[in-house]
């Protein structure tokens, strides 16, 4: 070969260009001399190198990480190949420690696919028991980590996995652990009716016993399984106190007006598992991934056998469960638990778009669902692809085909199903917004997870929301009214994220409704968080012409006017002084002399508090020199803010004046005037008490207020400052890391600001509950639409209530004194005793 010239000859290499170069072999063209060269010399072919394969521990992390996500892969077959590859190269370590690190965080990462993944771990111990021998090892540590810290989410999830390998345990362990969590929940329900602790160890071991049963369908474990039914019966039947403050229908009660009746979830799990095991436990929904007999179709065999042949298989290796102790004594975790309500749009309608609450399925897939959404919170596009491949995780024929028409559900034959996995999804993350008393994450967080849903299956989930919100908003005057505000919230940010797109010549006819009416009152606010978000010509542009007198045009004006440029206005000459003299940033003592005469001619006049009228010059014209943006007035605040600190300390009177004057100025945008309040309490120039009771007492206008998107919000975001700054206070008397001094010092000012939130609680309830009584001073003058205005307002004043006392009843869950304990001390550090000299003979 040596002698053998293997080069080729490339001639001109361009065309016909031969001996004038532009090509390899043409005169005058010295190319460098390559490593092909010498591989040509050694008589090797001119080919690109092959990519060597990965390691088996990275295919193996990639097949984990992937699984169940391809819908064209029968999922037994992906399981069998992960299960292979782990299973023929468990000698390498970084292959041992892959699978069951990745097996385990996916459990509790992922919950759609743990029956795959315990489909992978027992097909792999049909190859190799030391796989399953491995996870079940280190799950079991997990699982009562888990158990001791209460962190009940990730502890329900891994004995969710560990009731899925059910079949691999020589002894029955699952149910007698489960049957001990009960007996704890028993206590502590005896302890206090009002206890949440014990429903939520009930509610994971009702959501445990489908998974159980599912992957093992022995008949010895179903009658013990029915036998411990009987007993959890007891708690899973009783209404527990604390719901009614957390229906989000509460206005109706009488259960065939309500919208839908929102039972305990662990109610009706309790009646769906009866269900089941009356029809045999056929546990439809959930994938039944490990097969014995499944074997994949060798496309180079000859045989004709079937790939699912009944060949005999191997005896399954059994291995011990893992030892775990259920304290005497439960953690009831950091996050404070209320009675769970099954919340649905969809259900229980003529057509089943979705599971209805008689069957199993509502509430398992709902609860992997949810799992899935405040799990991957931190990635809303990842979470929105997995719901949107929903259907790849369940039995085949759970879910109809993505994209279905809803008038084609009813042509679907007898048997065959008729959920739609877009009408899953909307359904279990508007049960995530309406969740009562507060979502586990912000809201915008379920916005935009709708959001990125519409984007990636457009004509899929738009039909499904477009039903949503006509349901929602046919039960707004039933609803619970921080809910509607929620609704409002979410409409308005949805929509200014398509183009403002919306049917609203269905609602035409509420427009002849009283402003009072929760259904006008929501188009109002809706139209107001629109223009908040855009500006008032475009959303005017979007909405048919009986809509436009709710959009005046002084809406379109982005610059309020200074009223004291007319002269009709008392103080007019005055105002206009001060607005130049701070525009020009003259001294405070000029500025000072003008305010002293307008205080002068108050007095002359007779006004109350002199204080008043020389306040609402100096606020306006602040307002007026920082109207152009947020930042604009904010700069101009903090350079005023002595003055503005001073006021209030002298005249309580003059404090909600600057308040007064901030929502007059900003009438025709009350959503700025909020946003300037809310920076107000920052610099503590006004303070919390002063925004209630502006809010409630100056401009109640006999109840009407409470029907206000406004008022709302101001009282909403005055409180949510003080609940939060007492739960601060609270982490930071609990952090060991700060100084036992310095906690001692916390805990010292804690009582005083948690008495401070509860007058600010107490204020708002007598308030409210006058209105709602129709006891308040001005409601004994005639209403303009006598007695329907009457009782309209006394309905707002209900709601109010309601939503207040539910709030402070949360408050006091949190940071009451049954509930935070002592203050804990710092445990001394152990000092090791001096033994001497260690050569020295004892």
């Amino acid at each position: 070969m040596a002698d053998t010239d293997t080069r080729r000859d490339y001639g001109g290499g361009g065309g016909f260009r031969q001996n004038g170069g532009g090509g390899r072999g043409g005169y005058g063209n010295k190319r460098k001399r390559g490593r092909e060269d010498d591989d040509f010399e050694q008589g090797r072919p001119d080919r690109r190198p092959r990519h060597s394969e990965p390691p088996p521990g990275t295919r193996l992390r990639r097949a984990l990480l992937e699984i169940g996500d391809d819908p064209l892969r029968l999922p037994q077959e992906v399981a069998q190949n992960a299960a292979k590859l782990a299973a023929e190269n468990y000698e390498d370590e970084f292959v041992r420690d892959t699978f069951s690190t990745i097996a385990l965080k996916l459990a509790v990462e992922q919950p759609f696919k743990i029956p795959i993944i315990a489909g992978v771990i027992q097909y792999a111990n049909a190859e190799n028991s030391e796989v399953a021998k491995d996870v079940i090892g280190k799950a079991g540590p997990q699982l009562q980590e888990y158990l001791d810290a209460g962190q009940w989410r990730e502890f329900k999830l891994m004995l969710r996995l560990v009731a899925c390998l059910s079949p691999l345990y020589e002894e029955d362990g699952v149910l007698p652990m489960l049957d001990e969590l009960f007996n704890r929940a028993v206590d502590l329900q005896t302890a206090t009716p009002e206890d949440t602790v014990g429903l939520e160890l009930v509610k994971i071991i009702l959501l445990t016993i489908p998974y159980l049963l599912a992957a093992n369908p022995d008949a010895a474990l179903q009658q013990a399984t029915s036998v411990f039914l009987e007993r959890t019966e007891i708690i899973a039947s009783a209404p527990n106190p604390l719901e009614p403050l957390v229906d989000p229908y509460p206005d109706n009660n009488a259960q065939d007006e309500r919208p839908m009746a929102c039972s305990s979830v662990i109610s009706l799990l309790q009646l769906q598992l009866r269900d089941e095991e009356s029809n045999g436990w056929p546990l439809k929904c959930i994938p039944r991934v490990y097969d014995p007999n499944f074997k994949q179709a060798d496309p180079n065999s000859d045989a004709t056998e079937e790939a699912n042949g009944n060949g005999e298989t191997k005896e399954t290796m059994k291995h011990p469960f893992p030892s775990i102790v259920v304290p005497a004594t439960i953690n009831p975790g950091l996050k404070a638990l209320f009675p769970d309500l099954y919340f649905s749009l969809f259900a229980d309608q003529e057509i089943e778009s979705v599971p209805s609450t008689t069957s199993i399925a509502a509430c398992v897939i709902r609860d992997a669902i949810l799992d899935t959404v405040n799990i991957l919170d931190f990635n809303r596009n990842a979470t929105a692809r997995f719901l949107n491949d929903i259907d790849c995780y369940w039995s085949p024929d759970t879910f109809v085909k993505r994209a279905t028409a809803f008038d084609k559900l009813r042509d679907m034959p007898a048997g065959k199903p008729t959920w739609k996995p877009e009408d899953v999804i909307i359904d279990a993350i508007f049960s995530q917004i309406f969740q009562l008393p507060t979502p586990e994450h912000r809201l915008v967080y379920y916005h935009s997870l709708i959001t990125e849903s519409c984007k990636i299956s457009p004509g899929a989930i738009a039909p499904s929301l477009g039903r949503a919100i006509r349901f929602l908003f046919r039960a707004v005057d039933s609803m619970d009214m921080e809910l509607m505000y929620r609704f409002m919230d979410w409409f308005g940010h949805h929509l200014s994220n398509f183009e403002f797109r919306w049917k609203w010549a269905e609602w035409i006819p509420e427009l002849e409704l009283s402003t009072l009416s929760p259904k006008k009152a929501f188009i109002i606010g809706t139209l107001e968080k629109e223009i908040q978000l855009s500006f008032a010509k475009r959303v005017r542009d979007t909405l048919p012409t009986d809509y436009h007198p709710l959009i005046p045009a002084s809406k379109e004006n982005e610059v309020p006017q200074f009223k004291y440029n007319d002269d009709t206005v008392p103080y007019a000459k005055e105002g206009r002084e001060v607005l130049l003299m701070l525009r020009k940033k003259s001294a405070e003592e000029d500025i000072q002399t003008v305010l002293t005469a307008v205080q002068e001619q108050a007095i002359a006049h007779g006004v109350h508090d002199p204080l008043v009228p020389s306040t609402d010059i100096y606020m306006t014209s602040i307002l007026s020199i920082g109207s152009k943006s947020l930042s604009h007035v904010l700069s101009t605040i903090d350079r005023c803010k002595d003055r503005l600190l001073a006021v209030g300390s002298q005249s309580e009177l003059a404090r909600r004046q600057i308040i007064t004057s901030v929502v007059d100025f900003w009438a025709d945008h009350p959503g700025t005037a909020v946003n300037i309040v809310d920076k107000l309490l920052n610099y503590t120039i006004v303070t919390p008490m002063a925004v209630v009771q502006w809010a409630l007492q100056d401009r109640i206008d006999r109840g009407r207020a409470l029907a206000s998107l406004q008022t709302y919000e101001l009282v909403s975001i005055t409180m949510f400052k003080v609940t939060n700054r007492v739960r601060q206070v609270l982490r930071d008397r609990n952090n060991m890391t700060l100084p036992y001094e310095q906690r001692q010092q916390i805990d010292d000012a804690l009582p005083r600001e948690r008495q401070g939130m509860r007058d600010l609680f107490a204020a708002i309830e007598d308030a409210v509950a006058v209105v709602a009584a129709g006891a308040q001073d001005e409601m004994v003058e005639r209403y303009d639409d006598g007695s329907a205005e009457e009782e309209t307002v006394k309905m707002w004043g209900q709601k109010w209530l309601r939503v207040w006392r539910r709030k402070a009843a949360v408050e006091e869950a949190v940071v009451g004194e049954a509930n935070i304990g002592p203050l804990e001390e710092p445990v001394p550090e152990a000092v090791a005793e001096d033994d001497g000299d260690m050569d020295q003979v004892s």
